[in-house]
């Protein structure tokens, strides 16, 4: 059962929610560099834990704490829901990596197979009184889930603008000053589309170039990658519905985010070519993630953002 109600997605947690929403809409002010800084309510101390130790461990949704006991329990049969339910709907195959209990259910992080890669989340309702899960009931926000695969297609369909990107911030990571999530991260707490241990896409629902192709992947999942990319109608295509979210972290636990390399990324973002087409935000945090939101952001972050995006036609 798929449902475009916002019901429950509250319960979903600000991870995932903001996860875009802070990547892309945050509200920023100036130092006297003219460096954005990204604002936001400070996590408290003992939840921070550093970037490259954090697994997913320690994160909680609201009121999830019986019902997380519940979905342990019958971990099984809402495992076997989930990918039924992502088959039977999505055409799709996937890998459950993580249960967490929420206010009246549970969250459920998947990862596709196949050549569509992304990772995506369903919800399961339970009932704490009846002490049982109603894996029939199990259903997804149509188009977050709608869109993860979208980003997926679009990742497949511009691979080799991708290589690029994905190169550019690799090489940045082996210098050892700056790293990115761990890939147990993305898939433990992550559900939030075609994601790298150093960026995200997000799709907006005005998007249409991607659409045919969407269309024709879940028509024949089986579909060459060739006629996939034959389907994507360029000329429908708008950068500001493409959103390519990077986020970085210090790699040393005592740095500050560093202005330097922040200009320096952004410098070279802005005069890169052949990378994917889309509307670029840039963050830069200190080495730690609040465990209990999956967030890295905070007051100390720099951000490159709203309204002044990094644009690649």
């Amino acid at each position: 059962m798929v449902k475009n109600t916002k019901i429950l997605l509250c319960s979903i947690g600000f991870s995932i929610m903001l996860g875009g929403c802070s990547g892309m809409n945050s509200t920023n002010t100036n130092n006297k560099n003219g460096v954005a800084k990204e604002t936001q309510a400070e996590p408290s101390s003992d939840s921070l834990v550093s970037v490259q130790d954090y697994t997913g461990d320690g994160y909680a949704l609201p009121y999830g704490k019986e019902t997380d006991k519940l979905a342990e329990k019958y971990r099984n049969q809402i495992e076997e829901a989930a990918e039924e339910f992502f088959k039977e709907n999505y055409k799709t195959d996937v890998y459950v990596h993580n249960v967490v209990g929420s206010s009246e259910g549970a969250t459920i992080f998947v990862e596709s197979k196949g050549k569509v890669h992304f990772y995506t989340y369903a919800v399961v309702p339970i009932d704490e009184q009846g002490k049982h899960v109603l894996t029939d009931k199990i259903w997804a926000e149509e188009y977050q889930v709608e869109n993860a695969i979208k980003g997926g297609l679009y990742h497949m369909i511009f691979n080799e603008e991708f290589k690029k990107l994905d190169i550019y911030l690799e090489s940045l990571a082996a210098k050892g000053q700056v790293t990115g999530k761990t890939k147990e991260a993305l898939q433990n707490v992550g559900g939030h589309g075609y994601m790298t241990p150093y960026y995200f896409l997000a799709l907006t629902s005005k998007e249409e170039a991607i659409k045919p192709v969407y269309d024709l992947f879940i028509s024949n999942p089986d579909e060459s990658a060739e006629n996939l990319r034959n389907a994507y109608d360029e000329n429908l295509f708008k950068a500001e519905n493409f959103k390519i979210n990077i986020q970085l972290f210090m790699a040393d636990k005592q740095a500050k985010p560093s202005e330097e390399i922040f200009n320096q990324v952004t410098k070279e973002l802005e005069g890169m070519e052949s990378i994917p087409s889309g509307t670029y935000s840039f963050s830069l945090n200190d080495n730690f993630i609040d465990k209990q939101s999956a967030e890295g952001a905070k007051e100390n972050s720099i951000k490159r953002g709203f309204p002044d995006y990094i644009i690649k036609e």
